[in-house]
Parts: C-alpha cells; structure tokens; sequence
C-alpha cells in the first residue's frame, strides 16, 4: 500500500510552470504582445523540459502548499508501516521467537551483556515516529497562507520535506537490512503453540462436541470451568497448561476424545492463510514489483 500510495503521488505531482510572479502569466502575454497560445506553448515546453506530464492551471506565488501536504502524508503513512513492523520484531524478539541481524562483536547492552537489544528495530521506530510527527510542519503551513502566500512557509518547507525523505530513506534502508538478515526460531515457536494450543482448540472442540450430540451450551460452560482450571495452575503455580489432560479425564467429552489429536494439530488452525498469502503475491506484490526488477536484480549481485 504504501509504494502504491508513493507511487500515486509521484505521478500526480504537477510543475508550477512558467506563471509569472503572481501567477496570471501577465508578464508573458506582454512578452508575446497578447498571443495566449505562445505563452501556453512556453508553458507546456518549460513542464516538460523540467520533466513533468503535466503543470497546474491555476497559481498564486507558488503552487498549492497541500502538494507538500500530500507528499510529508504518504512518507508519514510509510513511518506508520515501519514503526507496526518493527514493533512486532521487538516484541517477538522478547519472545526469542526472532532476532535482527546481530554482528559477532555487537554489545547488544553497554550495561547487562547478555542481552542482545533489537537495536535496529529499535532505530527504525524511533525514526519512524519523528517521520510520522512531520506531516503537521505542511498541514499547519498550508492552513495558514494568507490569500495567494504567505512568506513564512519557506524555511519551515526547507527543513521538513528534507527531513522527511531523509529519514524515510534512513530507515527502509536499516529496514532492508533488518529483513535480509532476520534469524527464526521454529522450535521456540513450536513450544509456545504447544503452550497456548489448549485454550486456541476450544472452539473447535466445542463444534466438535456439537457435531456429536451435544450442548452446545453445556459445553461452553464446561469449557469454561476447565480452562479457568488450567489457566490458574500455569498462572498460579508455574506448571503446564492441563487442559488437554482435564478434558480427557471428563466423561462428558467421551464422544470426541478419539479426535483430540487431530482437533490439536497446529496446522488445522491456520485456514487458508498460505493460499491467501500466495494469491496476495502473485496478484497483488510481484505485479508492482516488476517495474523495478532489473534495480532490484543490480543491488542483489552488488550485495552478493
């Protein structure tokens, strides 16, 4: 969404042209002794020579400063995305179910080194946050232009929309890194699923215990008793989650303990995510991708 949106605005930008001072071309048409199609044609070349499709019809001063708007929105949206990316790798970190690239001879902490700090992902959202606060430098100059222009946009103008492709290179560029070197630990997330399973196959043994004749109701209720059990031995005393075992000691779930195994099995609960995420692919990201494959390629073999 967010190169589409980029994408979007860079190609919706228009030239100013050659408008004059105020913006009604008066001093062309003077220029050109009256003729509108000369100073439309000097128009038009000048866009075009600047590398613009297209200029706006009407200006004052300068073009609208909701251009600038449109532009600090899209790289603020863009720090949004970062900033919810990096937030789950920090927080998945802590999980140990990932890591960031960690260099042999990092110091993941100056003060306990054991520990091996997120400092990337932790870099991007702070980052992220100061891209995302920028847009407010355009909003609140656009708001204020009195009639055609004001004069105090142009220092606030020339601070944020630096900044703010600054920063958004800076951070996609750590980014890019974080992702090509990102470490998964399957098993330590084997053994968290393990951990939750019990409580996330309630709902399915609930529809299975329908499915044999029973309450659905009645079995919510029992559900719920035995759940609360479990959660206060792993809460309360440290030890596993016993749900498992509690429904297999109960003679109302008899009808389906022979299904247990199979209502457990981690992959029932995923859906259609790997289809879905397929589609997604191949519909929607390698089509945008495609016009930047050979920049794409170019910066694989300088890595390699």
């Amino acid at each position: 969404m967010d190169l589409q949106n980029l994408k979007r605005v860079r190609d919706d930008l228009r030239f100013r042209g050659v408008k004059g001072t105020t913006g009604t071309q008066a001093s062309f048409l003077q220029l050109f002794e009256g003729d509108d199609h000369k100073v439309e044609q000097l128009d038009k070349m000048v866009t075009e020579k600047a590398g613009f499709k297209r200029a706006f019809i009407i200006t004052g001063q300068t073009y609208t400063r909701k251009v600038d708007i449109e532009v600090l929105s899209v790289l603020a949206s863009l720090g949004a995305s970062v900033h919810k990316i990096c937030t789950d790798i920090r927080l998945l970190a802590n999980l140990k179910e990932m890591e960031e690239p960690f260099e042999k001879q990092q110091i993941g902490s100056s003060a306990m080194p054991y520990k091996r700090n997120p400092m990337r992902s932790e870099r991007c959202c702070s980052l992220a946050r100061h891209l995302m606060t920028l847009v407010m430098d355009p909003l609140q100059t656009a708001s204020v232009q009195w009639f055609e222009r004001t004069l105090d946009d142009s220092a606030n103008r020339r601070i944020c929309l630096a900044e703010a492709f600054l920063t958004a290179d800076t951070i996609l560029n750590t980014l890019q890194n974080i992702s090509e070197g990102l470490v998964v630990y399957p098993k330590v997330i084997e053994r968290r699923i393990r951990q939750e399973l019990p409580f996330m196959a309630t709902e399915n043994i609930i529809m299975a215990m329908v499915k044999a004749g029973g309450s659905r109701q009645d079995c919510h209720e029992k559900i719920r008793v035995l759940s609360q059990q479990a959660a206060s031995v792993v809460k309360q005393e440290g030890g596993d989650n016993d749900l498992i075992e509690r429904i297999q000691a109960d003679a109302y779930f008899s009808p389906i303990h022979s299904q247990l195994d199979h209502l457990l099995d981690p992959s029932s609960f995923t859906g259609r995510a790997s289809q879905q995420v397929q589609r997604f692919l191949e519909e929607e990201v390698y089509p945008l991708l495609k016009p930047y494959e050979s920049a794409m390629k170019v910066k694989a073999e300088l890595c390699l």
